[in-house]
């Protein structure tokens, strides 16, 4: 069993949440410019992005460290 992790705003997040939140703030559009992958950028929906970045270990980073991002610009009130 993993100890508790008040602090890391990934734990206990989905895959799935991470990208649907990504696309409800960002749209696909943008999400493709800042992560420039064709799961983004070429027919998206959620599915074939989580198929990608599940076998893709670099692009799965890349995705986890733009939903931290949003949060903070989110928390700061930045849009």
């Amino acid at each position: 069993m993993t100890p508790p992790q008040p602090r890391n705003p990934l734990h206990g997040k989905t895959l799935e949440a991470i990208v649907t939140e990504l696309v409800a703030h960002y749209g696909w559009a943008e999400l493709g410019q800042r992560i420039p992958v064709r799961c983004f950028t070429h027919d998206p929906s959620v599915a074939s992005s989580l198929k990608f970045l599940r076998k893709t270990p670099w692009a799965r980073d890349k995705a986890e460290g733009l939903y931290l991002f949003m949060l903070r610009e989110v928390r700061r009130g930045v849009q």
